[in-house]
């Protein structure tokens, strides 16, 4: 559905995004996460099309923003962390008026209908949405990226400025709202991208420094233990050494951390420190590192972001 290739940007001297990939595949809710500065926010305003990038390619849903950005943009429906309203509008009259800027081609009262009633506003459609609260208004803003219903929702910190039950509510609107639309939600909230999302992308320093499963990367199934290990070697032979480790349920590659050296996470169903460490050194390749990793998205995140050692992790 989303297909992000090879991104690079520059502000000046500053590297913003250094040669990112990934993929967001239908029905999936990626939490897409990094510190400031981490480049975040320009890969967004790429992928929805308010920022060139150097060089690279987004495709949505098949469609290049940079040869087709009509068709493109028309399957994105964006939440800005500040989202675009007009207070002095009625909720009503503003969604009609969003419906005619997207030139959205179904039938308006009936398509504004059932956004309000999915989002939960349609109590509140007569009123001005100045005098709306801050959870309402966001719902506000969520109704306009569904308008003309698009495949693809980018949410840029949805929940920010909530107060607990709101929070509560727009997680659960969230859920909802993966059964029909692939969602890009970025969050520094990371206790709001556990509950919410099942894969997460971490990026830092304009690189990609975790793209997996959540449950994967730090091993939320009953039972299973998490291994972080930098291997010396050739990167086929040791994806095939540590998948054939009786007991291994799963192995992330991270990145390469200097060259000829790669990082892993590695879920096993017990502790398999003493098989990995055996069956590496069978097939002539050196452990650099081998520590467990956290068992919170929250300790992963600090892992990554406060690596010592800058390159490591696909960090640079």
């Amino acid at each position: 559905m989303i297909e992000v290739q090879h991104l690079t940007k520059r502000y000046g001297n500053h590297m913003a995004l250094d040669d990112i990939s990934f993929k967001v595949e239908k029905g999936d809710i990626l939490g897409f996460l990094g510190p400031n500065g981490a480049g975040k926010s320009t890969t967004m305003n790429i992928i929805t099309g308010y920022l060139s990038s150097d060089s690279g390619e987004v495709f949505i849903d098949g469609k290049s923003i940079l040869e087709e950005p009509k068709q493109a943009k028309s399957r994105i429906g964006y939440l800005p962390e500040l989202p675009p309203l007009y207070n002095d509008m009625t909720v009503k009259k503003y969604l009609e008026f969003m419906f005619h800027l997207k030139k959205v081609r179904l039938p308006m009262k009936e398509h504004i209908q059932n956004i309000c009633k999915t989002v939960h506003i349609e109590d509140v459609t007569g009123r001005i949405i100045k005098h709306l609260s801050k959870g309402y208004r966001q719902r506000v803003g969520l109704a306009q990226a569904l308008l003309g219903d698009p495949p693809v929702l980018i949410l840029d910190e949805p929940s920010v400025g909530l107060d607990p039950a709101q929070i509560i509510e727009m997680r659960k609107l969230i859920r909802e709202l993966g059964n029909n639309h692939t969602v890009i939600l970025s969050s520094h909230v990371l206790s709001e991208v556990q509950a919410v999302c099942d894969k997460i992308i971490i990026i830092n320093h304009g690189k990609i420094a975790v793209n997996g499963k959540i449950d994967q990367l730090i091993g939320t199934g009953k039972g299973t233990t998490v291994l972080r290990i930098v291997v010396e070697g050739r990167e086929q032979t040791v994806l095939s050494v540590l998948k054939n480790i009786d007991g291994v349920l799963h192995v992330s590659k991270l990145a390469e951390t200097e060259k000829g050296c790669f990082e892993f996470l590695v879920e096993c169903s017990k502790d398999l420190r003493r098989s990995v460490s055996r069956a590496v050194a069978k097939a002539d390749c050196n452990i650099l590192l081998m520590q467990p990793a956290g068992h919170s998205l929250e300790e992963l995140f600090l892992d990554i972001i406060t690596e010592k050692n800058p390159s490591s992790g696909g960090i640079s």
